[in-house]
């Protein structure tokens, strides 16, 4: 009898979830948009309810796509948006507050009077480094966690009293498909939260005690395939064996399973992480060290750029500027200029700038206009600028040790080909595009099919992952030089106080 498994990729700025088949063959696909909510300068938030419905609405929608009932469903994968934090009522389900999404900035002035602080007399930058592979930084939830008990009334009266339960997305899917049978998470989504230690896969006493978070609020950290309840809330009990963050969801979707291997997804954000294997890399150049998977009790580690901005520069244009009616029209407008933006740049920093400059106070900026410039100008220096953000962060994994030869790209972006080619011209190396660029779900459906013992182990997985299209470079190093001078510049421009 044929087994499905239904991937729930919670992102960004929609949910969708995909059914495939054992062999990899998508069976069915559903989707939701909806809109995030701005209450000030740097702040974004999400309605967890949206969150919740949006999951619950496309699971049946593809369960009844695909001709399917809840019993035909072998096993859920979930993979979801990190680092977005949400708080709510043990007793009720219902969050205290909007979901904080990983894009917010509001708590920069506090990770500015962080590094002055200490944790067992080591500088409090370097023991968060040491202990959870990450930085000083509002894109992670350690803060805004500790600003949901700081700032919703009597929240850190009833964490205490042991009324509030913590999670980043997963958990709360999980929660309430299990209707408050299960507090978990996975070992991926843990390790970015900035209060997991990734050497010892324990929550941080001493990171716990700074931010004043009880312990009893904190999931349960799982394998990232196993055991993870059962999904009764879908009018069934689905058992749920899989979930991953989406980046290192991607990673398991592109099969880069062997130490060396990278990928670079393209989504709201754009995030690139090597394959590390089992040796946690400390960066020198402000990356992160990070929890790549964790099977059968073993961990894989990653080492991670993180941009910010990406697809959500295009969807700016369309819905703010309007410079464009369909996110189609930019590759007209790539093919309009031959890929030259007449020295007109774009630092997309509209909620400052992620790795490896870590700069949460920069905001966006075009440069390089003249009276000469064209729409299509502009609109080919927002898609380039993705390209030249991917450029430093590989440069900087170079410089950490790593050796790229070539790099698996996925996401919505990368069904351009112009901006494939752009991007392995900045880079000098060959990008490869897999026929299935949404591999955050299928990295779910893997994981989930993993935990329910439909495959072996990781690697036997391989097969499932199909080349589409290589793109080999063909821009002289003189002009991608230029390029990456003037893209450079621009950044010096954007982060001049």
């Amino acid at each position: 009898m044929t087994q499905y498994i239904l991937s729930l990729d919670q992102g960004t700025s929609s949910t969708r979830a995909i059914i495939y088949s054992a062999s990899g063959d998508v069976v069915a696909h559903t989707q939701q948009a909806f809109d995030m909510i701005f209450p000030h300068d740097g702040w974004v938030e999400q309605d967890p309810e949206v969150l919740w419905r949006t999951t619950y609405e496309v699971a049946q929608q593809a369960i009844k796509e695909a001709g399917l009932t809840t019993a035909d469903v072998t096993a859920i994968g979930i993979t979801n948006q990190r680092e977005t934090t949400l708080v709510w009522d043990k007793s009720t389900g219902e969050c205290i507050y909007n979901a904080i999404v990983w894009q917010d900035r509001r708590t920069a002035d506090r990770c500015d009077a962080m590094a002055a602080d200490q944790i067992e007399e080591v500088a409090l930058g370097d023991y968060i480094s040491a202990h959870t592979g990450l930085l000083i930084d509002p894109y992670f939830s350690g803060t805004k966690l500790a600003w949901i008990l700081d700032n919703v009334p009597d929240a850190r009266v009833r964490a205490q009293n042991g009324e509030l339960a913590f999670g980043t997305v997963d958990t709360f899917l999980i929660w309430r498909l299990t209707e408050g049978r299960c507090h978990y998470t996975d070992a991926s989504n843990a390790s970015r939260t900035q209060l997991f230690d990734i050497h010892t896969q324990t929550w941080n006493e001493a990171l716990l005690e700074y931010f004043d978070i009880p312990a009893g609020m904190l999931p349960e950290v799982k394998d990232n395939a196993g055991n993870l309840g059962e999904a009764t809330a879908l009018s069934g009990a689905i058992p749920i064996t899989g979930a991953a963050g989406d980046q290192q969801a991607a990673l398991i979707g592109q099969a880069c399973f062997a130490p060396g291997q990278v990928k670079s997804t393209y989504g709201t954000g754009c995030f690139v992480i090597s394959n590390t294997g089992q040796e946690a890399i400390a960066s020198n150049q402000n990356l992160l060290t990070t929890i790549a998977y964790r099977l059968n009790g073993q961990v894989t580690y990653g080492l991670e750029g993180s941009i910010f901005v990406a697809g959500v520069a295009i969807k700016w244009l369309r819905d703010q500027l309007h410079l464009i009616d369909d996110v189609t029209e930019t590759s007209n407008a790539f093919q309009e200029t031959g890929g030259d933006s007449g020295g007109v740049y774009v630092v997309p920093a509209f909620t400052g700038l992620g790795a490896p400059h870590w700069r949460p106070n920069v905001r966006g900026m075009i440069s390089g206009l003249t009276l000469d410039s064209s729409r299509a100008q502009v609109i080919t220096a927002f898609l380039q600028s993705v390209c030249f953000q991917t450029q430093e962060l590989l440069n900087a994994m170079s410089e950490d040790g790593a050796k790229i030869s070539e790099i698996r790209v996925d996401g919505g972006m990368v069904v351009n080909d112009d901006l494939c080619q752009f991007l392995a011209d900045i880079l000098g190396i060959k990008v490869i595009r897999p026929d299935d660029v949404e591999t955050t779900a299928r990295g779910a459906a893997i994981l989930a099919a993993l935990g329910a013992g439909i495959y072996p182990d990781i690697e036997s997985v391989s097969v499932l992952w199909a080349l589409d299209r290589e793109f080999s470079v063909n821009m002289g190093a003189e002009k991608r030089l230029v390029l990456l001078e003037g893209y450079a510049k621009a950044v010096r421009l954007a982060s001049a106080e």
